[in-house]
């Protein structure tokens, strides 16, 4: 944020626009424009919310007009463009100020010399936000916002998203401000400092840096004209830590720089953070020391316009995941509002962070990519919660996701997982190295949702669709087993499921649904549901409806049961794919666009409480006399220890039942396997379900299986 008294206004309202052509860049930039009978577009916003811009693809170009008396003598004038997507080129009363790209962080250009000209002014923005036809081949920054299965594939976010505004400062500005805590213990907290500062010419200045309002340093600095980068350290003694939610406080500190000329202000910065380290062990994460099992889910956009995101919205998503028993949120593909970090922040909501690269690039996008890797920590870099930075999803574009589940799309699949790539390669590396060298407090991942490859044999963090793309969703354990490395960190997993709220579909004419339209605007995978929850086999649309969502829930309760059942041994935490949906769509996810809850939701509030108690998923049918061995495990996220604890397990079928009781202790933040179930499965054919209580004081902890007895094959 800015602070001081200095000047400042925002251009936020009604804005004139037009479809931009080689006219309107040659004419309709300057002061003597009669724009009256152009289309008016609120800014902020995105010109797809107007209804003459609904299916348009842009570029617009965008005009507004404005009075402002000139600036004070040794006072400098800018323009800030806070959120544009994608791409711009700017102009102030016809005078050409510069191209701005990147759709996250604030683009500024000194106007003061247009200023003093006159006290009547307009600025005009052409906004370009080329759409995207492919999964491969992509060349603009913008994530999961354009062509992507979680939104409608034709939606363009183009706009100005985020307020325009014209303010003042002294000779010297501060472009950049980064705030990184490196280290912090109970005695001193290091925080490494970083600005970049635009001088009017060469300057001797002093740097004072405040925390909480306190001075802390004082130093002098030479400047040359332009922009210089500084960078000082700074200690903290005595610091109060900021912790994750269910290990401590979240106590957040202030650390501002002001820049004096003369002796007199020019210009002011704070950054709120927390102090705190962060280190990670083979997936494992810790904070200030403390090792922490990462239960989290896939955060998607709030809103796939991200002008309408209200600060209650963003901060809803993030309290929605505390109800849940949440420990983390990956924040996939996209960078979010401000207020979501924020919010993380005073919840002590741990971030996994990726950098908005999703599926293939073109090589051209390497600079871009490079530049604003570095801006996303200037951006984000003080925020406590994020512990992770992620710099690329799926740079292999997921071929079996995308293209079917059959042999050319699975060869496609293992060549781009095991084969070098210009994207794995070379794009990673290079966004990786930016993000190190801008922020050396956190591990920096070159991709996520790649299995083990040269030169990176282990691998990374894997997305494991077992029981939705391929497989069956009992594979999770078989995998797990044979290769245990990748599932140290699973950070996608899951399956579609249709949501209450579906007024977007015509249910009347079922089973004949648009199923073109619902795959294109909604991101409904028909091929998938008709292996997995076949539609032919329903009699009505409720009745499939119900289906997947039982599916859905089934499958991520399993997952996450096995996924705590190994943890340490030697999975670190887990995502699930995915929290919420953007817009209405038939999804992954488990919250939808209006956050009304799938039973996944619920599923997965229940095993991701701090103690569970879990079997071996039986098989979902048995025969007659066939012999059942299940394991009992006792899962403790507490730092205290679950002692005495007692487990009672009850088997019961049509005429019968058995019950096993175990008891021991299970220390803190441990997985425990408190013993076995052995039955001879009973000839009465029919449902066979196992009950689970734990109880140890005034906690208590249950759980269901149920499987089905059959006659055995011949």
């Amino acid at each position: 944020m800015r602070i001081g008294t200095l000047d400042h206004v925002d251009l936020n309202g009604v804005w004139r626009v037009a479809p931009a052509d080689d006219d309107l860049r040659r004419d309709a930039i300057g002061l003597d424009v009669d724009d009256a009978d152009w289309a008016e577009l609120t800014v902020p916003g995105h010109w797809r919310n107007h209804p003459e811009f609904a299916d348009h693809d842009g570029p617009l170009l965008h005009r507004r007009r404005y009075r402002l008396p000139e600036p004070a003598e040794g006072r400098r004038r800018w323009i800030t463009l806070d959120g544009v997507f994608y791409q711009a080129d700017v102009w102030l009363d016809g005078a050409y100020l510069g191209d701005p790209e990147g759709y996250f962080f604030p683009h500024t250009f000194d106007i003061t010399a247009l200023s003093r000209i006159g006290d009547e002014h307009v600025v005009a923005i052409e906004v370009a936000c080329p759409p995207v036809r492919s999964h491969r081949g992509r060349r603009t920054i913008t994530g999961v916002f354009q062509h992507w299965d979680g939104m409608d594939r034709t939606w363009n976010p183009g706009g100005l998203w985020r307020p325009v505004h014209v303010f003042d400062t002294g000779p010297v500005r501060i472009d950049r401000y980064r705030v990184l805590c490196r280290d912090a213990d109970d005695a001193r907290a290091h925080v490494l400092l970083a600005a970049r500062l635009d001088s009017d010419g060469p300057r001797h200045v002093t740097v004072r840096t405040t925390v909480d309002g306190e001075i802390a340093d004082e130093h002098e600095r030479r400047l040359a004209a332009g922009l210089n980068e500084i960078n000082w350290n700074l200690d903290i003694s005595d610091p109060h830590l900021w912790w994750p939610r269910s290990l401590g406080p979240q106590p957040l500190t202030t650390i501002a720089v002001e820049v004096l000329v003369d002796g007199t202000p020019s210009d002011a910065r704070a950054r709120r953070t927390g102090l705190r380290v962060v280190a990670w062990n083979d997936w494992q994460c810790s904070v200030n020391g403390e090792r922490l099992f990462l239960k989290g889910a896939n955060l998607l956009p709030t809103a796939a316009a991200l002008a309408d995101v209200t600060p209650a919205a963003a901060r809803y998503d993030i309290a929605l995941a505390v109800e849940a028993g949440l420990d983390a949120l990956r924040v996939h593909g996209h960078i979010a509002p401000r207020h979501v970090y924020d919010a993380a922040d005073e919840a002590g909501m741990l971030l996994l962070q990726d950098f908005p690269l999703q599926w293939g690039y073109a090589r051209s996008v390497r600079d871009q990519a490079v530049l604003q890797a570095r801006a996303a920590v200037d951006t984000l870099g003080h925020h406590p919660s994020i512990v992770q930075w992620n710099a690329h999803n799926e740079p292999t574009a997921a071929a079996v996701g995308i293209q079917g589940d059959g042999a050319p799309s699975k060869l496609r699949y293992l060549a781009g997982q095991q084969l070098p790539s210009w994207n794995k390669s070379v794009l990673d590396r290079w966004v990786k190295r930016s993000i190190e060298r801008a922020d050396p407090t956190r591990l920096v991942v070159p991709h996520s949702g790649a299995l083990p490859h040269f030169p990176l044999l282990d691998g990374t963090d894997s997305h494991f669709y077992f029981g939705w793309y391929h497989g069956d969703v009992r594979d999770i354990e078989q995998v797990a087993a044979q290769v245990p490395r990748v599932v140290r960190f699973v950070s996608e997993f899951g399956a579609q499921a249709v949501p209450d709220n579906a007024d977007f579909i015509d249910a009347a004419a079922w089973p004949d649904l648009d199923w073109e339209h619902l795959a294109i605007h909604h991101g409904l995978q028909k091929w998938v549901f008709d292996q997995r929850v076949p539609p032919a086999e329903f009699a009505s649309f409720d009745a499939w409806r119900r289906a997947t969502q039982t599916y859905q829930s089934e499958l991520v309760r399993h997952h996450v049961e096995v996924l705590r059942r190994l943890k340490y041994r030697p999975t670190g935490g887990f995502c699930v794919f995915a929290m919420n949906d953007p817009m209405p769509m038939v999804s992954w996810s488990m919250l939808d666009h209006e956050r009304v809850p799938k039973p996944a939701w619920e599923a997965l509030m229940h095993a991701c409480r701090p103690v569970i108690v879990v079997l071996d998923r039986p098989p979902s049918i048995v025969g007659h006399g066939e012999r059942l061995v299940l394991d009992v495990h006792v899962v403790n996220d507490l730092r205290t220890p679950v002692d005495p604890a007692v487990v009672e397990i009850t088997a019961t079928w049509a005429g019968g039942s058995h019950r096993w009781r175990f008891g021991g202790s299970v220390g803190p933040d441990e997985c425990v396997k408190v013993g076995e179930v052995e039955l001879d499965v009973p000839d009465t054919l029919g449902a066979l379900t196992f009950d689970l209580a734990l109880t140890a004081g005034d906690i208590t902890a249950t759980n269901h299986y149920a499987t089905v007895i059959t006659v055995p094959p011949a």
